[in-house]
């Protein structure tokens, strides 16, 4: 059992779920998850109004509130294969997972994008997972490689988040963070916000949720992407 869970962090390469344990070589802290202030949607300020882009995005994203979470590898269609749903009929997936279904919403599938990138360039790619050639079934699901893509692909945005660059963190951003404990995440931004004006996040952090966690972790990447 120890060997499976530490297989499937590795082939995932992702977040680790809030029930984490030490099975997986690095316990990640309960308290990350706990220490998420409730949303103050009642006291959000203005907003400018967001593209139809989006919208798609975010509604995407939205969708996958109360997906169960899961860093199994799964063999898939391709492209835009997708995992199946859990034992209940639930979306199941990881932080990843979420970014992939929000972004097919306006017709980027990374899959198919990372796949046929990694086949041209795989030397760009993190070596970490000690593969010979690419792999379309997990490739899109990795944190490290989904980044590569991004800084690629998409647009760069700041990272850094003040009142100075709120109107810079929009809804459909995709953020990536670094925990405490080494791993890596990812999530979309929402049409939400807080009481400071700092937009809310949709991931899937043993579970799908929407959370006031933008600045809980040191963000690492902030990105827009746009429909091809």
């Amino acid at each position: 059992m120890k060997t499976f869970f530490a297989l499937s962090l590795l082939l995932v390469g992702g977040c680790a779920s809030a029930k984490s344990t030490p099975e997986f070589g690095r316990t990640f802290a309960p308290s990350v998850v706990v220490a998420a202030p409730a949303n103050s949607l009642a006291e959000q300020p203005q907003q400018a109004p967001i593209s139809a882009l989006q919208q798609k995005i975010v509604a995407r994203a939205r969708t996958q509130i109360g997906a169960s979470y899961t860093q199994a590898y799964f063999s898939i269609a391709y492209p835009n294969g997708d995992l199946p749903r859990d034992k209940n009929g639930n979306l199941q997936g990881a932080c990843t997972d979420v970014v992939v279904r929000a972004l097919r919403a306006i017709g980027v599938d990374l899959q198919k994008q990372m796949h046929l990138d990694m086949k041209r360039n795989f030397a760009l790619y993190p070596r970490r997972y000690k593969l010979r050639r690419p792999d379309r079934n997990i490739d899109h699901r990795r944190v490290p490689n989904q980044m590569v893509w991004m800084k690629r692909f998409a647009q760069s945005l700041p990272r850094q988040v003040s009142t100075k660059t709120l109107e810079s963190w929009q809804a459909g951003d995709i953020v990536y963070w670094k925990f405490e404990n080494g791993l890596d995440h990812c999530g979309v931004l929402s049409d939400n916000r807080n009481a400071r004006g700092m937009p809310l996040v949709i991931h899937n952090l043993g579970g799908g949720v929407e959370q006031d966690v933008l600045t809980t972790w040191k963000i690492t990447g902030h990105f827009r992407v746009q429909k091809n």
